[in-house]
């Protein structure tokens, strides 16, 4: 252990052992699942992150060694610890110079979104030297004035190579490209169930699959287009959970990127139609409701149905309103009464 100290101060990080794990070192071979905890702060201990607690959850971070991972330093020092020590890792600027990038990811799969989402088209290095906002002030300033850093982990579980499914994220792209098919049925199925949030998880996971793949093609090209004919009718059943879970105006976004692209898309009229008028955008809701006649007449008695529900329920409304605006009458004429018998 006492060489393993030296080695690692000479790279630049120093560890401090908190609470000792138990049993031998595990063998650490190319392809092990690592999961833990990690707390993430400034050498001033200001807090950056905290897995127990990122958007309101205690996730811990999965790791697969040898997967090219942003933040190599986790790498390197996750393989000193045994199951169930807590350390500390103070590492200096040259490790830690990606942070922002990792962190911004981790943030975003925080609160159920593409970890990808905000970062360009471009390397690490690359985006570090941009003046391109990641999102978050804590990140921007880290970002402008890389900084040693203080990593907090908790290992928590190690698992050998070939022993878990691959993550998608720990995917090739040809593994990924062959991962859609079967997630897409997966989704499906849990759909039928009645397992709307799994489902909806499930075409998230394909959608993240293709966009990921996507990235790396140039906009307009016949590659590009042929993922993004397999990401629409993944995120039209994603918004179709959506609208179950009533985040009308996540659908309301999804679908008019959809026909941004693809003008004809008469599911993705319908959805938006149906999310405006659970919003009361009652305008636009008729307009989307004619388009899809407009588009395919076999459609016109399930849009009859949809503006019929949406007319009850404008009708259910005004009825309320005007009944809470004559009990605020009757409450503001009753205390003018009172007020001047006194």
């Amino acid at each position: 252990m006492e060489e393993l100290a030296i080695e690692l101060n000479a790279e630049g990080i120093k560890k401090r052992v908190i609470s000792p794990g138990k049993g031998d070192l595990p063998v650490f071979p190319d392809g092990t699942k690592v999961k833990f905890h990690y707390r993430t702060a400034l050498c001033d201990g200001t807090l950056l992150d905290d897995s127990r607690s990122m958007a309101g959850m205690s996730r811990p971070m999965e790791l697969i060694l040898g997967k090219k991972f942003k933040l190599p330093v986790w790498e390197r020092v996750v393989i000193t610890m045994r199951k169930g020590e807590v350390a500390e890792f103070t590492c200096d600027t040259k490790h830690t110079a990606l942070y922002p990038l990792v962190s911004q990811s981790l943030r975003n799969i925080s609160v159920g979104k593409d970890p990808l989402e905000g970062q360009r088209h471009c390397c690490g290095i690359a985006q570090i030297h941009s003046h391109h906002s990641l999102g978050h002030q804590d990140l921007d300033t880290l970002q402008a004035t890389p900084q040693p850093l203080l990593f907090t982990l908790e290992l928590l579980e190690v698992q050998p190579p070939g022993s878990f499914q691959l993550d998608t994220w720990a995917m090739t792209d040809e593994e990924k490209l062959q991962a859609v098919p079967p997630i897409h049925e997966e989704g499906n199925e849990l759909y039928r169930r009645g397992e709307i949030a799994a489902a909806a998880e499930k075409y998230h996971n394909a959608i993240a699959c293709l966009k990921n793949l996507q990235m790396k093609e140039r906009p307009g090209d016949e590659s590009w287009f042929r993922l993004d004919h397999m990401i629409t009718p993944l995120l039209l059943n994603y918004c179709q959970c959506r609208l179950i879970e009533g985040q009308y105006y996540e659908v309301l976004d999804h679908c008019s990127s959809i026909l941004y692209k693809h003008e004809g898309n008469v599911k993705a009229y319908f959805k938006r139609g149906k999310a405006h008028a659970a919003v009361w955008n009652e305008t636009e809701a008729r307009s989307d409701f004619a388009k899809v006649v407009e588009l395919d007449p076999s459609l016109t008695s399930s849009v009859a149905r949809e503006l019929r529900l949406m007319e009850e329920r404008i009708r259910e409304k005004r009825k309320e309103e005007k009944g809470r605006y004559k009990s605020l009458f009757n409450y503001s004429g009753g205390a003018s009464t009172t007020a001047t018998n006194g």
